[in-house]
């Protein structure tokens, strides 16, 4: 609602102290702002105040509502932080922050009544002023670390009157970049913010011609054009035997989509003897592809190499194709050039992972990643299904796992369901205790249909799957899905800590039924830990047969469902990072622990290991390899289990586990690399707080997967994530030939904690599992002194051909079309009047505009006067966030013509008509906010 005159105010909340005095106390209670006039506004101001521990935030309460105030009490707001209240703290830092509320009137406590996670409650206190309507407050608050991205913002705001249900009030986050004290994390910090002029610096790629080979991702070992085309189209006739009737399925399915009519024959076939490299053995999951007079065979080494040759084939038809298909209008026939294509993979596990259980993803969300996995020829699918913030999966017999823990509510005392947490309950629907909530994405985005091109304040408005779980029969669909397009689904069931969801799970269970059979907790246990997420009870423990029980339970009815869906079950991952440390504190006080003739006397890392020991056992009865991450087997310690691979993940320069990967490999441990330096894609691409995403190992784009040297990963250690000089440490263990054969793969991630729209999986995984897929695929793996050259050869492919087929990319089998690809923001800079715009990726256009409202094709340096705006545009009309080049911070009392364009907290503003107008952001009579 737009601000009132003061006058008009003045009288309104005259009128309702008068009628509070007449009717005294009951007018009072009534007159409550609606919460929509609420709107809560967090803005990290100051990194200096206490180097590295925390960081002072404004919060700014302002209320829109004509008739009431929010009054001196008798009130309390809700949110999730993924920085904790300093308030909240032991110490001085809690004590300093405590006293910094109370003199402003306020606390705040944790919400819930378990005391663990990110919820909180800010509430007045003794001398708290009333915020009058059409007022605004600004609160100093203390939080934890550094906040350096919008993303870091606290989300989920509810206000509830005198304990009643709560509503949704409007929250938004504001950075300057422009100001050091807000992007400057702490003194350590030398990474400088992305800029217009920083980026235009960075662009240096040159437009190429591209060669077939160098048009194709991941590139083929060998790709040669012959001359001429061959038209194909989903008429063509397509010869196969038996055992490919799917893959056959599979591309009339793909080329029906693009082009109805009937062109060359295309034939499919197998030889197990095919040596795609020649080297004189066979190449599994290699293939051929020749197109010529006579249409198109493609040989594979198996079925897996049938259908990569198919996926090759779809990337040699024309983005042209595809776009006309996408806008209705398919030609009869594509045409695909004469070639021959020889290629075999690197890796023989090429995998990704995503994370369901902080946010969770439909059934359709998780196809259309499995069929663009296949498009790239990633074969496996590392599945998070259980965390610490929810359960995902329906397992026959334990109604309470998705009944309780697949749902996060508002529950202070979670009776019903998980309480909210990270921002998020049930998205924007019904039925977790929330009234008041945005009608759709737009609204919850403050006004604006989101485009998921960078952060969007919808994402701190409840745009989130807190809640959701695939039932049996979706889960085994997934399976088939999966399989028709090779690749196999790991499930992970993560244990014995981010165990959150299954332990309250089962203890609600108990509590219901009075059966501890799947019990996960001791009751007496007096053992105290938090976990990195500040959860305080989330452990399963492992002296109980109860635990065991559980999850023979759990492994036996997944294995269920493979079978079911005729899918294979060949690992299975066990979860185990991080355990809440130290050591000495795992179920110490545990009386089950302390009584067993087994457990008792343990340590906390002896008996993390029986329970290992005993998880990889059950594991073991349902798939013939298991899996997890290195915090199970240290390399330090002798303990290791019987066909376990370990996913070393935490090599963040300058932690102590660079070398983990390659002392596993060289002792003779099978791995899988994650490394999060540069595999973790749901990290930041770069320092600009429009980027979403955390940056706690790195920033991460797709140069960062593209130039990841799996056999060299110091090469990569060149920088730390604060943008200090990494040099790496010649102790490091180097990878030896032998230990070489060990590396199953790599794999990238894409975590959920800010995962919250199908959009924002898409935007931070595309591009980057396109670099991923190159490393885990292409066997010719640029060393460290070509990757520059081999680099600008990549963008070219990303601009000229990848993007276009990305922009009308229509999974086979499901409905719709596109990937939300980040369209890189341009470079830009003016000198002299004269704007010159790059972009990163060549072969995408450039717009700018002198008034954000006109824009014009960008073909060179043009003269545009003191300022500009830059924007990239992809095939499909969609367009970057903007680079402003040259554009002013507002001054007030300024008069401004209309099109006058303004930057106003790290936002940007057009003036919509003249006068000196409000402040941006408060007047939307006046501003246009342009993004």
């Amino acid at each position: 609602m737009p601000n009132r005159p003061a006058a008009v105010l003045s009288a309104a909340a005259l009128a309702a102290s008068l009628a509070a005095i007449v009717t005294p106390g009951a007018a009072a209670a009534a007159c409550r702002p609606d919460a929509r006039d609420l709107m809560v506004t967090y803005q990290p101001v100051d990194h200096t105040v206490a180097d590295a521990q925390y960081h002072r935030a404004r919060l700014t309460i302002d209320n829109h509502d004509d008739r009431c105030a929010l009054g001196a009490g008798g009130w309390a707001m809700y949110f999730n932080a993924v920085r904790r209240p300093a308030a909240v703290l032991d110490g001085a830092a809690g004590d300093s922050a405590r006293a910094r509320l109370a003199g402003q009137g306020l606390t705040i406590t944790r919400a819930d009544a378990a005391r663990s996670g990110d919820f909180y409650t800010l509430r007045p206190g003794d001398g708290f002023a009333p915020v009058g309507p059409g007022e605004r407050r600004a609160i100093d608050v203390d939080f934890e670390l550094w906040a350096v991205h919008k993303s870091d913002a606290p989300a989920g705001w509810t206000i509830a009157f005198a304990g009643g249900r709560p509503s949704w009030v409007p929250a938004k986050a504001l950075l300057d970049p422009a100001d050091p004290k807000q992007t400057t994390a702490f003194s350590g910090d030398h990474r400088p913010v992305q800029t217009a002029a920083s980026r235009y610096a960075e662009n240096t790629a040159r437009r190429l011609d591209l060669t077939l080979r160098q048009s194709i991702v991941p590139q083929p070992l060998s790709a040669a054009a012959s001359g001429g085309t061959v038209a194909i189209g989903g008429g063509s006739p397509v010869s196969a035997p038996r055992s490919l009737r799917r893959e056959a399925g599979y591309l009339r399915s793909a080329l029906t989509d693009v082009a109805g009519g009937r062109g060359a024959p295309v034939a499919l076939s197998v030889d197990p003897r095919l040596d795609a490299d020649r080297d004189g053995e066979p190449d599994p999951e290699g293939y051929t592809l020749t197109a010529d007079g006579g249409g198109v065979r493609i040989v594979g080494a198996d079925r897996a190499g049938v259908l990569y040759g198919v996926q090759t084939l779809r990337q040699l038809v024309p983005a042209g194709a595809y776009a006309a298909a996408a806008r209705g209008r398919p030609a009869s026939t594509v045409e695909v050039p004469r070639a021959r294509i020889s290629d075999a993979p690197l890796f023989g596990y090429r995998g990704l992972q995503i994370d369901v259980g902080r946010h969770f993803e439909t059934k359709r969300t998780i196809e259309k990643f499995l069929d663009l996995m296949s498009f790239t020829k990633l074969n496996r699918l590392h599945l998070g299904l259980t965390n610490d913030e929810g359960w995902r999966l329906q397992i026959p017999g334990l109604p309470e796992l998705t009944g309780f823990g697949s749902g996060r509510a508002f529950d202070l005392k979670e009776t019903e369901a998980l309480h909210q947490g990270m921002g998020s309950a049930n998205d924007l629907g019904p039925g977790d205790g929330i009234s008041g909530k945005a009608a759709g994405p737009a609204e919850a985005n403050l006004g604006r249909e989101p485009a998921y091109q960078g952060f969007e304040q919808g994402t701190l408005n409840f745009v989130g799957k807190g809640s959701g779980f695939y039932s049996v029969q979706d889960f085994e669909e997934i399976l088939r899905y999966a399989t028709e397009r090779h690749v196999e689904v790991v499930p992970e069931l993560n244990f014995p800590a981010h165990a959150r969801a299954a332990v309250q799970s089962m203890e609600r269970r108990y509590q219901r039924t009075h059966d501890s059979a799947y019990r996960l907790l001791d009751p007496a246990d007096t053992s105290r830990h938090t976990s990195v997420q500040y959860y305080t009870d989330n452990l399963a423990n492992p002296c109980l047969p109860s635990t065991y029980a559980f999850l023979d339970k759990v492994a036996s009815e997944v294995a269920k469902m493979y079978e079911r869906a005729g899918a294979p079950l060949n690992r299975l991952n066990l979860g185990g990072d991080e355990p809440p440390g130290p050591p000495e504190g795992w179920w110490s006080g545990s009386p089950a622990c302390q009584k067993a003739p087994e457990t008792a006397g343990r340590s906390g890392e002896e008996l993390k290991e029986l329970f290992f020991t005993r998880w990889n056992a059950i594991a073991h009865k349902y798939a013939p390899a298991t899996a997890g991450w290195e915090d199970i087997t240290d390399p330090t310690r002798s303990f290791r289990l019987k066909g376990f691979t370990p996913l070393p993940w935490q090599n963040v320069w300058g932690w102590g586990r660079e070398d983990w990967a390659y002392r596993f490999a060289n002792e003779g441990t099978p791995v899988i690399l994650a490394h999060a330096t540069n595999l973790y894609m749901d990290l930041a691409y770069n320092k600009d707080p429009d980027e979403p995403g955390y940056y706690w190992a790195a920033y991460v784009d797709e140069k960062s997967t593209f130039t990841y040297q799996p056999f060299d990963v110091y090469a990569n250690a060149t920088e730390d994530r604060w943008g200090n000089p990494v040099t790496p440490n010649p102790s490091w263990t180097k990878l030896t030939a032998e230990g070489r054969r060990n590396i199953l793969g790599l794999e990238a991630q894409l975590w959920a904690e800010n995962g919250k729209a199908p959009g924002i999986r898409e935007y931070q995984a595309f591009p980057k599992l396109l670099g991923a897929a190159e490393r885990a695929w292409n066997r010719d793996t640029p060393a460290p002194d070509e990757m520059d050259a081999a680099w600008g050869v990549f963008s070219n492919t990303l601009g000229q051909k990848t993007f276009p087929l990305l922009s009308f990319y229509k999974p086979v089998g499901l409905s719709g079309a596109r990937v939300n690809y980040r369209v890189p923001p341009p470079g830009a800079k003016i000198s002299d009047g004269t704007l010159a715009a790059n972009v990163r990726d060549p072969g995408l256009a450039v717009e700018y505009s002198t008034d954000g409202a006109n824009w014009r094709p960008y073909a060179g340096p043009v003269r545009v006067g003191a300022y500009a705006l830059a924007r990239t545009r992809s095939a499909d009309g969609r367009s970057s966030r903007i680079s402003p080049a040259g554009v002013p911070a507002w001054r007030n009392s300024t008069a401004y013509k209309a099109g006058a364009l303004v930057s106003h907290q790290g936002e940007l503003f057009r003036a919509t008509h003249d006068g000196s107008g409000g402040e941006p952001g408060r007047d939307p009579g006046h501003w246009a906010l342009l993004q």
